[in-house]
């Protein structure tokens, strides 16, 4: 029995990834405050104990890490749903990594892995797809959001720590038990009765299924010391995702849905390559974004969803 510790992990990747752990007869603790989480997405366990709190309480993270003592950790935890809040943002994503960096360090996790967005190559970046060789925040607006500079800040603090860490940077994630991005949005605007409209952009849209199955690989000792993409390798228009919600939904519009430009801090598309982790992984996505977005929609049919989250910000 493997003992596990989960930042974030009543949230969509962390809770997603819990549910796998146990399964497989780990030790799981898990710290999360419920900012973007939900208390529903975990099921009670004899090998799950949660702690409600912030990875910003340096205290409540010692206690945790002393107490616990993890052999590896999942750092999922992030603040992103308040794009002008950049005081959470450096609080958590940053303040908070290193709380959990020197916990580890004092608690000699054998492997630490984190959750990268793709932000972190700017907002126009220098090739299609992006490789790993791509240098951090190029073009015009080298940083384009306070989510993904302090991000990028915490995964450098890591690197620096010296630990035995693996940094994902992912495409977009979806499925059940996401709340932030697009496809969330769109189902609580459609089901009552809202107006929608789709930014002109693309993204790479990776399975919640696809990308947990990378990490499982990493957990049990898969791939090396540094940094991976998780994605498909190719990318869609947000209009083919809002067109696959319909589908899923069963409706149809009178008229075509508004397609709008991007705002500023935005980027036209985010392709990353994963061939890397395609080679030391064994690994490729293998999910429809059909067949993901219905099972989307039918968790949020089921459980349905109060807020959505964005790391941008927001337009009228």
């Amino acid at each position: 029995m493997r003992k596990i510790l989960i930042t974030g992990g009543s949230g969509f990747i962390g809770s997603h990834l819990t549910d796998r752990l146990l399964a497989n007869g780990d030790q799981v603790l898990v710290i999360d405050n419920y900012q973007t989480g939900r208390k529903d997405n975990l099921t009670p366990h004899p090998n799950l104990k949660i702690i409600e709190g912030s990875i910003a309480d340096v205290k409540l993270v010692n206690q945790s890490f002393d107490d616990f003592k993890p052999e590896m950790v999942v750092h999922a935890a992030a603040a992103y749903k308040d794009p002008n809040n950049w005081i959470e943002d450096v609080n958590t994503n940053i303040l908070g990594t290193i709380h959990v960096v020197e916990a580890a360090k004092r608690n000699e996790v054998k492997r630490f892995i984190y959750f990268q967005t793709s932000l972190c190559y700017g907002l126009k970046p220098l090739e299609q797809p992006i490789t790993l060789k791509h240098p951090l925040f190029s073009g015009d607006y080298p940083g384009g959001s306070s989510y993904a500079i302090s991000k990028t800040s915490g995964e450098q603090y890591i690197e620096l720590s010296g630990l035995e860490f693996l940094s994902f940077r992912l495409a977009n994630a979806y499925g059940p038990r996401n709340i932030s991005g697009p496809l969330p949005t769109f189902f609580q605007r459609l089901t009552t009765g809202k107006a929608c409209f789709v930014m002109d952009t693309r993204r790479d849209f990776i399975y919640i299924d696809d990308l947990v199955a990378v990490v499982l690989g990493a957990l049990d000792g898969k791939g090396e010391k540094g940094y991976y993409h998780i994605a498909t390798g190719a990318d869609y228009s947000i209009k083919e995702l809002f067109d696959a919600t319909i589908k899923s939904l069963g409706i149809s519009l009178e008229k075509e849905v508004e397609v709008r430009p991007r705002g500023e801090d935005d980027v036209f598309t985010i392709l990353i390559d994963p061939a890397k982790t395609e080679a030391h992984f064994n690994w490729k996505a293998k999910t429809a974004l059909e067949y993901g977005v219905d099972q989307a929609i039918k968790y949020y049919q089921k459980f349905g969803i109060e807020q959505t989250f964005t790391h941008l910000k927001k337009m009228d």
